[in-house]
């Protein structure tokens, strides 16, 4: 991951309340975010072992 290089805004005291960054970067982190939250939802689901998972896709006729 690369070293965020943005540019801030300030208040009048000098202390930093937000940061300016490239679209893409913007659009990768709410990705991330997404996908993150995504696990935390699934994290208590009973999980199968590969050879279940590739069963069942053969069965459903996706491999």
């Amino acid at each position: 991951m690369q070293k965020f290089k943005g540019r801030y805004i300030i208040n009048e005291k000098g202390k930093k309340t937000a940061a300016i960054l490239p679209i893409k970067e913007y659009e990768e982190l709410l990705e991330d975010l997404h996908d993150v939250s995504i696990v935390a939802e699934r994290r208590d689901e009973p999980s199968m072992s590969f050879d279940k998972l590739k069963e069942r896709l053969k069965k459903d006729g996706i491999l």
